[in-house]
């Protein structure tokens, strides 16, 4: 099972370290909802390299500032930086060491060791070096799937990680099956998958407060290739920048009461700053679905009672005392309430000589169609109850 786990990090580069003030960040916006989110908690942070990641670091040095009951880290078999950094020692190697083993650290309380008249991350360092029965090594090679970390989860209250994203499904499906609250970095496709959009819909998972301007940095390994896309790997500082990346959760936070600002349908198709938009008579009905295109998240109608589609990334400014999600332009979504219309494979060769001139399959029923054109994937969406503007 771990080669498993291995093999998918490697072949498909999940090796992506978090930055410890995304961290910060991240959890200060549970606690500014609500201050004793992690009180008396058990944090477990899996799928980490236990000394060196910053997951570790951040909920060790703030312990006593978070209230914790408890913080459990596990590493995993072959990490590619396991024994390196200030926590070295910790693991009783060095940075030579070519295959570091699993290990579990868990720590129940943080004192003023060096008596410096302060609790720190060298505190914690401290009580590492002097307790090695803290660290047993693990059988199982750290995959979260394996009896010794799983055990370690039903023992947890709040899961907080960068997981794998290659097994971002599977991940997820176990918080939700061991019922365990969570905050973890996910691909922002996600929001998209048959196995997770439901949760979403069903307000069993939400996305997170959020990187800010919705940049992602990460360090890469020293080993890891470089071959991104213009723009996301930096020579000079070594990290890779996405946009397609954020947090997802199930513990609340302020932002996701924010209430979304927006214009009537008249004044977006007058004042709009989007061409698509401005100056239209009217917005775009789908050919397949009982409701309108909208194609940017502020260009929503405060006066429209019908179902919307709207882009995926709505999501990240999903209000849900504000709209209710009631489905998605999906084929793997074929009992749609809003639906009304099945293309026959002749309409969707049709429809492929019409837009391209030559023969093929254009698969109508894989999204939303305007005019006969697909629109990218939408979420739909309504009012969650009547604005203002109506009652009046």
């Amino acid at each position: 099972m771990n080669r498993n786990l291995t093999a998918a990090r490697m072949a498909k580069q999940d090796e992506f370290y978090t930055h410890y003030a995304d961290i910060q960040r991240e959890v200060e916006a549970y606690r500014e909802f609500d201050p004793c989110t992690f009180r008396d908690k058990v944090v477990y942070c899996n799928c980490n390299d236990s000394f060196e990641s910053n997951f570790f670091k951040y909920f060790a040095a703030n312990f006593n500032k978070l209230g914790l009951k408890k913080l459990i880290t596990t590493s995993y078999d072959g990490s590619p930086i396991a024994g390196q950094g200030m926590f070295g020692e910790c693991l009783g190697g060095n940075e030579k060491r070519q295959k570091p083993k699993a290990v579990a650290v868990e720590i129940e309380e943080v004192k003023d060791i060096n008596e410096d008249g302060a609790t720190s991350i060298e505190d914690v360092k401290l009580f590492l070096e002097q307790n090695p029965h803290t660290r047993p090594p693990l059988a199982g090679g750290g995959d979260f799937r394996s009896p010794e970390c799983v055990a370690f989860l039903k023992e947890a209250n709040i899961v907080v990680t960068n997981p794998p994203f290659s097994l971002f499904r599977e991940y997820v499906a176990q918080l939700v099956e061991h019922g365990k609250k969570f905050i973890i970095v996910g691909p922002k496709n996600a929001t998209t998958y048959k196995e997770i959009f439901p949760l979403i819909q069903e307000s069993k998972l939400w996305l997170g407060s959020g990187f800010a301007n919705g940049n992602a940095y990460f360090s890469i390994p020293a080993h890891a290739g470089r071959e991104f896309a213009d723009g996301v790997f930096d020579e000079s500082t070594g990290l890779v920048k996405f946009r397609n990346v954020g947090w997802f959760t199930n513990l609340d936070h302020g932002r996701r009461h924010h209430k979304l600002p927006l214009m009537t349908t008249a004044e977006n198709l007058k004042f709009s700053k989007h061409k698509e938009l401005k100056g239209k008579p009217a917005y775009d009905r789908y050919d397949n679905y009982d409701a309108i295109e909208v194609p940017f998240t502020d260009s929503i109608p405060s006066d429209y009672y019908g179902v919307m589609g709207v882009p995926i990334s709505f999501l990240d400014r999903y209000n849900p005392e504000q709209f209710e999600i009631v489905g998605t332009t999906e084929s793997n979504d074929p009992d749609n309430a809003f639906r009304t219309r099945v293309y026959t494979s002749q309409e969707c060769r049709e429809g492929y000589k019409k837009l391209f001139g030559k023969p093929g399959v254009y698969d109508l029923n894989a999204s939303g169609v305007v005019n006969g054109v697909k629109v990218f994937k939408r979420v739909l969406i309504r009012h969650r109850r009547p604005t203002k503007e109506k009652k009046k």
